[in-house]
């Protein structure tokens, strides 16, 4: 099934703004990738009012770490209206929340990236008569932030991004920098190239874009896990973004609610298109636009284009999905999830999310979320 031309430019002019900066919304997890910003925002008491609750007790999940701050205001906005259920959401990271999935431990989970065909196998033994699917809950620009004292402005392309994070560019003087930098001051100063610890979506799709658009720089296959050589790792959003802002030199990636509440300068891309594109949710939206719904039935995956040259649009963009069973969910806390999914994915749920950096989904694939989670069993 495929988003087509005519219903994208519809999405984006509808205001499907892109999205913003982090995204999944994830529950049951732990992880304290907090630090991203603030979890106040939005109108809570107008999103409060129309939440109709259903099921009682904990509902646990877990995951994502890039929609934790989005999160942290949909649970609070949830748990005002709905005082018989406990929403438990800690943001593990992709890679653990989908385990947890897996494992029967969650009700649902928040990754960055859909889930693999193995991982849809697996799920059948979890829910009994069905299977996992993937629902789209929040995109955004993935931010490469970075520290570089004297340098407001700084513009890199797939080609040196790549070979900055694999090692092969050590220096921010380097000529490669340089060249698309004439008019900055770069110091003779060794880059600190952070990556994640832990196993990230957010990883997968920076790895995406880098394989996508400079395959002759990147050689490694995109994964969750890091793969690249040297460098050095800090746990979650929370933890590589840390590192940038106190660490002279350094640079990394993350999503941008992580760069705004941090106050950390962001990179301009050089995508080929006519002006260097910013780390923004306008320009996220672009590059979202020409995305494609590859799941069937009622799996709602997408497909971005990484190495798309659209004037505005930002290509390192990633979308967070929320993955729960389509049918065989546990009688114990399927009305629950349903209510709580039904909240996120509406209108109130998404707009709370302005707020706080984030955008909601574009018009057309919300309905879809909409009407797809109405049909959960």
């Amino acid at each position: 099934m495929k988003l087509q031309r005519k219903n994208r430019l519809r999405t984006v002019a509808l205001g499907a703004i892109a999205v913003s900066s982090a995204l999944v919304l994830t529950a049951c997890g732990s992880d304290d990738n907090s630090g991203g910003g603030s979890t106040g925002g939005g109108d809570s008491t107008k999103a409060a009012g129309n939440i109709k609750c259903e099921g009682k007790g904990q509902l646990l999940a877990s995951g994502s770490s890039a929609q934790k701050n989005a999160m942290d205001l949909w649970v609070k906005n949830y748990s005002a209206a709905c005082k018989d259920t406990q929403i438990n959401y800690k943001a593990t990271g992709s890679g653990a929340g989908v385990q947890e999935f897996l494992q029967g431990k969650t009700a649902f989970a928040g990754s960055d990236s859909a889930l693999k065909p193995e991982e849809v196998t697996k799920s059948k033994e979890v829910v009994k008569g069905g299977q996992g699917i993937n629902l789209p809950m929040v995109g955004g620009p993935i931010a490469i932030g970075y520290n570089v004292p004297g340098v407001d402005n700084l513009i890199l392309d797939a080609d040196t991004l790549a070979k900055i994070f694999d090692g092969k560019i050590e220096k921010w003087n380097d000529e490669a920098i340089a060249k698309l930098n004439k008019d900055a001051k770069l110091p003779d100063l060794k880059i600190q190239a952070f990556h994640r610890s832990d196993e990230s979506g957010t990883t997968d799709n920076f790895t995406k874009y880098l394989k996508a658009a400079a395959p002759s720089s990147w050689s490694y296959e995109p994964a969750k896990a890091w793969k690249a050589k040297g460098g050095q790792s800090a746990d979650g959003s929370a933890g590589v973004s840390s590192q940038v802002k106190q660490t002279s030199g350094a640079i990394s990636y993350f999503e941008l609610s992580y760069a705004t509440a941090n106050s950390i300068k962001t990179v301009k891309l050089n995508t080929g298109a006519a002006a260097p594109v910013e780390a923004t949710s306008d320009n996220a939206s672009k590059a979202i636009a020409e995305a494609k719904i590859v799941g069937s039935g009622s799996d709602l995956a997408l497909k971005l284009n990484y190495a798309t040259k659209a004037e505005g649009a930002y290509p390192i963009t990633l979308v967070t999905y929320e993955i729960v069973g389509d049918k065989g969910n546990k009688a114990d806390t399927l009305p629950a999830t349903k209510s709580f999914l039904t909240y996120i994915a509406s209108e109130d749920g998404q707009s709370v999310l302005k707020g706080l950096g984030y955008a909601p989904l574009p018009t057309e694939i919300a309905k879809k979320v909409r009407e797809t989670i109405a049909t959960l069993s």
